[in-house]
């Protein structure tokens, strides 16, 4: 059974950093590209970002600009984990964070995800 697990998101205040994980279980993950998508409340879900199968290559969300600069992404295929690094997080940043895993995707298009995670949560205070 295929399972994607985040976690590390809590309640931090503007500025503050987080890293969130997902970890995958029952699937190749150096298969699979990592996305990353979030849904702020009253909000529809967008995309963040992804990473490459092999961590080489990032797709960034051409609507959010700052997560170029301020966050980062990698992976551990030998742990089956991915990372999100966040900096310099904003109110704005609050929401349901999900990563996600497609074979074949490496973009915003979520309904190419095979696999989804349930979230973590990410709230910033101002």
């Amino acid at each position: 059974q295929v399972q994607l697990v985040e976690s590390g998101g809590d309640l931090v205040q503007a500025g503050d950093s987080l890293r969130l994980s997902c970890r995958a279980f029952g699937l190749t993950f150096s298969n699979y590209a990592v996305g990353w998508f979030r849904q702020a409340p009253g909000k529809e879900r967008e995309f963040v970002a992804a990473l490459a199968w092999t961590g080489g290559t990032v797709y960034w969300s051409n609507s959010v600009d700052s997560v170029k600069t301020l966050f980062t992404l990698a992976r551990d295929n030998a742990e089956n984990t991915a990372y999100l690094q966040m900096n310099s997080l904003k109110p704005e940043d609050t929401g349901l964070y999900y990563c996600a895993a497609s074979a074949a995707h490496l973009g915003p298009e979520d309904h190419r995800y095979e696999y989804w995670g349930r979230g973590t949560q990410v709230t910033v205070s101002s």
